[in-house]
Order: C-alpha cells, then sequence, then structure tokens
C-alpha cells in the first residue's frame, strides 16, 4: 500500500504568521537521522515551564538552515519574549520572520508524521499553486499535546508563496 494514502491529511489553511523566538535544545539532522529527534524533545521536555521569558505551553519544532543535501537544524523549543534573560550557555534560539504559511494539521499518531511530511512535499506542494520559501518550517504542538495519549493538536506550518 502507498504510504501516502495511509495518513489523513485536510487540505491546509492560510496564515500569515507573527515574528517568534523560539529557544530550546538544537540538533543537526540528516533524512537519515531525523528518527533522532524525538530524543531531543526527551531531552527538552523536562525544561517546559523553567525557561525565561517562556511566553505559554505551546511548543514548537523549528527546522531551518537546510543545506540542499537534506540537513537542517532542529530546535525543541518554546517561544520566549526576549533574549536579555534567555541562559544561552543552555538554551539555543531561533527567530523566525513573519511570514505566509500554509498550515496543516497531523492527525493520527506521531510514528506517522513522516508520512504527513511526504504528502505535504511530494504531492501537495507540487500540485498547489505555492513555492516553499527557504525559511524555517515550524512544527506547532497545543499546550495539551500528548504522543502517548493522543490528545492535543500537532500542526506543520509549511512557509510558501503564490508561485510566480
Amino acid at each position: 500500500m502507498d504510504e501516502q494514502t495511509r495518513v489523513e491529511v485536510a487540505e491546509p489553511r492560510f496564515e500569515h504568521g507573527h515574528f517568534l523566538l523560539i529557544a530550546g535544545f538544537r540538533g543537526r539532522f540528516t533524512q537519515d537521522t531525523a528518527k533522532d529527534i524525538p530524543a531531543l524533545w526527551e531531552k527538552f521536555l523536562p525544561h517546559l515551564g523553567k525557561i525565561q521569558g517562556q511566553k505559554n505551553e505551546v511548543t514548537y519544532g523549528v527546522c531551518s538552515n537546510f543545506d540542499g543535501k537534506g540537513g537542517f537544524d532542529y530546535i525543541a523549543g518554546v517561544e520566549i519574549s526576549k533574549l536579555d534573560d534567555l541562559d544561552q550557555k543552555v538554551y539555543q534560539w531561533v527567530e523566525v520572520l513573519p511570514r505566509q504559511y500554509a498550515v496543516f494539521e497531523h492527525k493520527g499518531p506521531l510514528d506517522q508524521l513522516p508520512q504527513t511530511l511526504q504528502y505535504i512535499y511530494k504531492t501537495w506542494l507540487p500540485n498547489s499553486h505555492y513555492v516553499e520559501l527557504n525559511a524555517p518550517e515550524l512544527e506547532r504542538y497545543s499546550a495539551d499535546f500528548n504522543p502517548k495519549m493522543n490528545t492535543g493538536k500537532l500542526e506543520i506550518c509549511v512557509p510558501v508563496d503564490t508561485k510566480v
């Protein structure tokens, strides 16, 4: 069976994101090592609520610094209000500039996230009227997100612009 047919992915909604400062733990990954991202989250989760300037309980996975060969930086983190108080010996940070996003809700278990991403990038995007921007991609996890209980909401926010 084709993997793309096993996940339920609704058409995206579009939103104009606002400026974000995301702080947390960073790792460098490739498509082959992306399976190690959950370990980065396990390391980060005990810090929730203890990060200087943390705005709320929404968490973010931010993919950035794509190298064109499949490599990227990933930060598991939260939005903070300012960098002044952040302990930069413990936490790394990334700025996310305001831009338009195609926002997809991932439905199903977290281990099916790769299939949702495959659908977005291999099926939806090439057949859409949009192009992906070379900018951070966001995974936005609601405050009540719990992968073990399958509660809460996970959204994939893909930076896009209209095709010329």
